[in-house]
């Protein structure tokens, strides 16, 4: 059979048998393991066939073409699809070309096995096929000829080939020192060839392995795994995970099996249950099955993302995760969406991973290394609590049940946190196999001691994520089952409800060590003086409790905390605390970042909710901690700069100073303290200066910032200049000032706000005044697209240039931001509906409108822009982004200055808002 012919013969078998398995996958008559059994069982065929007809056309004697007798089986392409009875089993049923007519002939100059994830028998749709020409001498010239045709072809049916040509010989001394080569070799199985010489490879690598041992494999595997999850997430719970690389997913569990192997040749977990099984049993048949049901849904939601993707995808983005979702059959369930229900259940799946992995490894090493040698404690107390030490690790002593005394596993925690020691392995296969009594510890006293020890002492962040991944925690506190594994379906929040709260409870561990004192200066030192430590730390674990139950988490979650604290042993007062923080934990941050910190009002209605210099420090640290907590990029400088003034001005009030009647004695210290700071200019400039500004302008900056504005309006106004634009870099607090000075005119902020846009700021905060003589001092606080300073000297340059091409006219706004319209297209199946807020209250003076909706370029522009068509005057606007969320907070009054209390004139405000909120198309990134 000429190559064109087999060739496609192969391509229409190909075609067939892949298309065969994704119609049963997705017509869901096949989970994702056998699917991928099945799959690697039929391209095994086609692996036989290109190595025969290899054979027949180089390595045959008789001339290319000539005909082969033909086989009485009946060729596969005419071979019927299994049985549901011999899919279940998986059959390797597809017949060689051998089978259709082309029977090879004898020379067989090498064996054809399968190595890597193909060895295993598992493949995944768009996985590579790799492969091990193996032979007991070098390849002679047509030996080579023929590996190099059965890859060409292989190639030339699109198929992804990996591939190494080897003798025993170096077969062995090539995997020697390489654990890569190792753990291919160890999955190795005969495909096609003489299979005698695949038996001598087996004998000669298992001979090497005794060689080497079992130890230098588990040390290699083990630093592999570290690496491995440094670069793809050394979190089981990030909102976005790698499906086969992440921690908790497919290698991880591969990693198993490869010690497994290595150890005991065994082939499945099953091999390791029971009396007669190495070990004596290292599993139990429970968690065998719970390996085979991690196996089997990792292996489902793999196969749904090559076929959804067309393509080998390992990484479950944001655009995908809805729709592997909803092809797996998860719908809306009471609150929580069919995406947050399927990401819920393989964030579980990750971390029974992670739970099964600790139990197994020290289990596979204890039985092929020997038992390590048990001593006794290094002190009596230890040893009286039933603690030993094995290889400088503490474990529980051998005579000690842990099932009789489950307290002994937070015992155990704090011997090892006070000691500085490690827990062995073998205790942490205890505390997993045991976490179930953590549930007869509820209401325990001595429990509740040792936990909130545990909780409140140093390193508190390790020790409650232990008790979290050995599944104590939710045992021990069943509220917190409801949020393990319990994602938000948005790009703000970077992990799942409890790794965020376990993140900030490290938060707090940082702050109380120090080692935050130049990022949250504040903070740090206030932490230091808080008395409510136990509450400061259960309301930190409490925070976010009540997520995913419906309705304001915070309220929900300050009655959850009226009903736990008790049962943890805390007082009434505690308990109280605790509620108060967990209902007003937002609260901070909320007024920082949505209201006017300048306006008296914002500040006297916050110390009235928060009443005592205490409470006020317990909310900022918890503050700052939740937010620290929430992503890498959430927390920049310009965040902690309002944070930290919106608490000095409320610890003002809190201690008995300013308040709203003595506003205009603020106004006469901030002017007096202007002319101060112009001493020495000639007197007309600085009174024609202080006669400029509006109450509201002076308590908006400090002096020096004063000084700056009449400098500029002084330059300005002897060079007659219609438009002035300065810039300025904070590095300490990560924005860049840039200050506008012009006429004033209707549409000034959503011009100048457009012009930002196009040239890549984001506008983080705005201060808009209007003089006394007509003129605008615009104040915007930008940053570029990583949360930092807008500060490249050619991009200050250009967003002058734009500012005044904008306010001229000469640029197309609309156009220009279109261009920069881009987004990953992975974003995009995050959506926010639009809402518009108007509150009459917050205020004293002026109407204040909040707007929530889709971030994109220009938001801000369409935004105020509708708010200038609506004749309204922008006093001052708040700009805080969540991930793709934006929430615009906009202080504004109608063109007599006052409030907007007209019910129909609010109606068109916010149909105005949300038509000007509505998503446009994105440019794809």
């Amino acid at each position: 059979m000429g190559r064109e012919v087999a060739l496609t013969v192969l391509r229409r078998h190909l075609s067939r048998i892949q298309g065969r398995v994704q119609q049963e996958f997705e017509a869901h008559h096949l989970s994702g393991l056998a699917a991928a059994r099945w799959l690697a069982a039929l391209m095994d065929g086609v692996a036989r066939g290109a190595h025969a007809w290899t054979l027949a056309s180089v390595m045959a004697e008789a001339p290319e073409g000539q005909p082969m007798p033909a086989s009485p089986e009946r060729p596969f392409s005419d071979r019927s699809y299994p049985s549901p009875a011999e899919r279940a089993a998986v059959p390797r049923f597809a017949q060689p070309l051998a089978e259709a007519g082309m029977t090879p002939p004898s020379e067989r100059p090498f064996s054809l096995a399968a190595t890597g994830g193909y060895g295993r028998g598992v493949m995944a749709p768009s996985s590579d096929m790799d492969l091990l020409f193996l032979s007991d001498h070098p390849l002679g010239p047509r030996g080579r000829r023929a590996v190099e045709a059965m890859l060409y072809l292989l190639w030339d049916l699109g198929l992804k080939v990996g591939h190494a040509t080897r003798t025993i010989t170096e077969c062995v001394d090539d995997a020697r020192g390489d654990a890569t080569i190792q753990t291919a070799l160890v999955d190795a199985r005969h495909l096609a060839g003489d299979p005698a010489i695949f038996v001598r490879f087996q004998d000669a690598f298992a001979r090497a392995r005794k060689v080497w041992g079992f130890g230098q494999f588990l040390s290699a595997k083990r630093a592999e795994r570290k690496a491995r999850h440094k670069r793809y997430g050394d979190s089981p719970y990030l909102v976005e995970p790698h499906l086969k690389e992440g921690r908790g997913g497919l290698r991880d569990m591969q990693t198993m099996y490869w010690f497994a192997r290595w150890a005991f040749a065994a082939q499945r977990m099953t091999d390791l249950v029971g009396p007669d099984a190495p070990g004596g049993g290292l599993l139990t048949d429970q968690e065998a099955r719970q390996f085979r049901r991690c196996w089997d849904f990792l292996w489902t939601v793999r196969f749904h993302l090559h076929y959804v993707t067309g393509r080998a995808e390992e990484r479950l983005t944001f655009d995908l995760q809805p729709v592997v979702g909803a092809r797996m059959g998860y719908t809306r369930h009471g609150s929580q969406d069919g995406v947050e229900r399927f990401m819920k259940h393989l964030f579980l799946t990750a971390r029974e991973v992670v739970r099964l992995c600790r139990l197994l490894e020290p289990a596979i090493e204890r039985a092929a290394l020997g038992l390590p040698a048990v001593q006794a404690a290094p002190d009596a107390a230890l040893t009286a609590a039933g603690i030993a030490v094995a290889d400088g690790k503490l474990l529980f002593a051998p005579d000690r049940k842990v099932g009789e005394d489950p307290a002994i596993m937070l015992r155990l925690l704090i011997a090892a946190r006070d000691r500085g020691l490690q827990l062995h392995p073998l205790a942490q296969r205890s505390m997993i196999r045991h976490a179930r009594d953590a549930q007869r510890l509820r209401g325990d006293p001595e429990a509740n001691a040792l936990f909130l020890d545990l909780l409140t002492g140093k390193d508190s962040a390790r020790s409650m994520r232990m008790l979290n991944s050995f599944a104590f925690l939710p045992r021990f506190l069943p509220e917190w089952a409801r949020i393990v594994g319990l994602m938000q379906f948005d790009t703000y929040h970077v992990y799942t409800v409890e790794e965020h709260t376990l993140h900030a409870v490290g938060v707090l561990d940082s702050m109380e060590r120090g080692e935050l004192g130049e990022i949250a200066p504040v903070a740090s030192e206030l932490i230091g003086q808080i008395q409510s430590k136990r509450a400061l730390h259960v309301a930190m674990l409490l925070h976010d409790i009540a997520k995913g139950r419906g309705g304001d988490h915070s309220e929900l979650g300050a009655g959850m905390a009226q009903e736990i604290c008790p049962r943890l042993g805390l007082t009434p007062e505690e308990t109280e605390t605790v509620s108060w923080l967990v209902l007003h934990h937002l609260l901070i941050s909320q007024t920082a970042f949505k209201r006017d910190i300048d306006d008296p009002k914002t500040i006297m209605d916050l110390a009235e909710v928060v009443q005592s210099p205490e409470r006020l420090r317990l909310l900022l640290v918890v503050t700052v901690a939740d937010m620290r907590a929430v992503g890498p990029k959430v927390w920049n400088g310009w965040k902690a700069t309002l944070l930290r003034e919106l608490y000095w001005r409320v610890a003002e009030v809190l201690a008995g100073g300013l308040s709203v009647p003595e506003r205009d004695v603020r106004v006469a210290r901030s002017r007096a303290a202007a002319a101060a700071m112009l001493e020495g200019r000639p007197k007309a400039e600085v009174d024609s200066f202080l006669a400029l500004g509006y109450p509201g302008y002076w308590l908006s900056f400090d002096p020096e910032t004063h000084a700056r504005h009449a400098a500029m309006i002084h330059e300005a106004e002897v060079d007659a200049a219609p438009l002035t634009v300065r810039t300025r870099v904070q590095e300490s607090r990560g924005v860049t000032e840039v200050t506008v000075w012009c006429s004033d005119h209707p549409g000034l902020f959503s011009r100048i706000a457009g012009a930002l846009a196009v040239a890549g700021a984001s506008i983080v905060d705005a201060r808009i005044h209007t003089m006394t003589n007509g003129m605008a001092l615009d104040t915007f606080w930008v940053q570029d697209a990583s949360g930092g300073a807008f500060d490249a000297p050619h991009r200050l340059a250009r967003l002058a240039v734009l500012i005044e091409q904008a306010l001229s006219g000469r640029l197309r706004l609309e156009a220009e931001i279109q261009k920069v319209r881009r987004e990953p297209a992975r974003l995009r199946a995050v959506t926010v509906p639009p809402r518009v807020v108007v509150d009459n209250h917050a205020s004293t003076n002026h109407t204040v409108v909040e707007v929530n909706g889709r971030d994109r370029p220009g938001l801000l522009h369409d935004v105020t822009d509708a708010i200038t068509e609506q004749g309204l005057q922008i006093s001052s606007a708040h700009i805080t982004t969540y991930g793709v969320r934006a929430v615009d907070v906009f202080y504004v009054k109608d063109v007599f200055g006052l409030k907007i209390e007209n019910e129909r004139k609010l109606a068109q405000l916010r149909g105005a808002l949300l038509e000007a909120l509505a998503p446009v198309v994105p440019v794809p990134a």
